[in-house]
């Protein structure tokens, strides 16, 4: 399935909610990324940091799953959102 820029954020909306109310993961996405949660709001609306969401969510397995499981989601989507997301843009793994 290709991903419209659309559908990418709106998935990745939808990865930021379901972390935000996970309490055991958001600390951790809060300490690997350095965000805050005023950053959460602030920049919920970026692409970049949405594809940081779903980068996030991506590192573990079972993280991925929970959330493709926990909102009905294909387990490929959040990596075919978050190359929609990218563009053109080189992704950077750093």
């Amino acid at each position: 399935m290709q991903f419209s820029a659309d559908a990418a954020e709106t998935l990745a909306l939808r990865a930021l909610t379901w972390l935000v109310g996970n309490d055991e993961l958001l600390p951790v996405f809060l300490g690997a990324t350095g965000a805050s949660e005023g950053d959460l709001r602030a920049r919920a609306g970026e692409p970049d940091f949405l594809a940081s969401v779903l980068e996030f969510l991506m590192m573990d397995d079972a993280w991925i799953m929970a959330f493709c499981d926990a909102q009905n989601v294909p387990y490929e989507h959040p990596m075919q959102a978050r190359a929609a997301l990218a563009g053109t843009a080189d992704m950077h793994w750093t």
